[in-house]
């Protein structure tokens, strides 16, 4: 089981051994960076928020207790360090994120599926980015980590019941966004 595996890899990543600690990193860093980029819509922001997880997590690790999934820790510290810097971006006036931003990175398949592709992963990140980042946290919790509902209180500390109405109001508020503004 992968959870047994983490704390195998951190344990011996405490014990120093830097392979185990960089077979940890490398099995969660895309996730983390798909995470952050989901959260923040912009990709040098979410590759800057991917080091500073792991940076934290490096730091952390000795304090972590092992009570939990390690899973749900590293997510933790995702979820605090995207939600603190879209706090500084929202106080920031100066900063702005543009639909260039948003450029997802190429896969290996033809160019015409890698833009395709990518006018895809721009439309779902613009939609993401036009709710709330309440909503949108347990959006990407519920449908891109495959949380259930009483994982996500657990997660964020909401009640499941909380967890719901912000799921189905941000399935409201995309549903506004793709659907036709006027009738026929």
């Amino acid at each position: 089981m992968i959870f047994d595996d983490d704390e195998k890899l951190i344990r011996k990543a405490l014990a120093g051994q830097e392979k185990a600690w960089v077979k940890l990193v490398k099995r969660y860093e895309k996730r983390i960076y798909n995470y952050s980029l989901r959260m923040t819509g912009a990709t040098d922001e979410a590759m800057d928020l991917v080091q500073e997880v792991f940076l934290a997590v490096f730091r952390n690790l000795p304090n972590y207790r092992g009570d939990g999934v390690f899973q749900a820790w590293l997510f933790r510290i995702a979820s605090n360090r995207c939600t603190d810097f879209l706090r500084r971006r929202n106080t920031n006036p100066l900063a702005q994120t543009s639909a260039t931003d948003t450029e997802i990175l190429k896969s290996t398949q033809s160019a015409e599926e890698d833009v395709h592709r990518n006018q895809e992963n721009r439309s779902v990140l613009e939609m993401l980015s036009s709710l709330s980042q309440e909503q949108r946290q347990v959006v990407e919790l519920k449908l891109f980590q495959s949380m259930t509902f009483d994982e996500i209180e657990g997660f964020t500390g909401l009640s499941a019941n909380t967890a719901k109405t912000r799921f189905y109001s941000a399935l409201q508020n995309l549903r506004k966004t793709v659907e036709v503004p006027h009738a026929i």
